[in-house]
C-alpha cells in the first residue's frame, strides 16, 4: 500500500527524532523531500543531508542530520504541515504568512522551486504552503 502524504511522514519523522536527540534520521527519498532538506539546510535548522543506499529495502532514503546547539537545544522548536492532501492551501506572494513575526519559516512550492517565504516575496511569487518551521 503506497503512503497517502510522504510530506508529513517526513516532517514527522524529523520531529521526533529532533525531540529524542538524535543525530540523524532517515525518510523516504523523492524530489520534494530532498528539496525540503535543500531548503532547511539554507535556512540553518538542520546540519545536512545525504543519499544512502538502504540494504533492506534497495531503495534510496534521504539520511537527515538534526542541528543541535553546545547546550543541546534543538535548531527546530517545531514543524507543522500547513497544505495536506486533503486540504490544499495555496498564497499569494502579498498574503504569505509570516511566521512567529519573522522568526521561523514557512516553506512554499512555487513556480520557481521549493523556496522559503522570504525567499517568494523577494521572487515576487506565491505557491503552495507546504509547512511552517520555527
Amino acid at each position: 500500500m503506497g503512503m497517502t502524504d510522504p510530506i508529513a511522514d517526513m516532517l514527522t519523522r524529523i520531529r521526533n527524532a529532533n525531540r529524542n536527540k538524535f543525530k540523524s534520521v532517515d525518510v523516504r527519498m523523492s524530489r520534494v523531500n530532498t528539496e525540503i532538506a535543500k531548503v532547511l539546510k539554507r535556512s540553518g535548522y538542520i546540519g545536512g543531508y545525504d543519499v544512502k543506499k538502504d540494504n533492506r529495502t534497495k531503495h534510496n532514503v534521504l539520511r537527515v542530520y538534526l542541528k543541535y546547539s553546545p547546550s543541546k537545544a534543538t535548531a527546530i522548536q517545531d514543524l507543522q504541515r500547513v497544505s495536506k492532501p486533503s486540504r490544499r492551501v495555496y498564497s499569494r506572494c502579498t498574503d504569505i504568512p509570516r511566521v512567529l513575526n519573522g522568526y521561523g519559516i514557512a516553506i512554499l512550492s512555487t513556480s520557481k522551486g521549493i523556496v522559503t517565504d522570504k525567499e517568494a516575496r523577494a521572487m515576487n511569487v506565491g505557491g503552495e504552503i507546504i509547512c511552517s518551521v520555527w
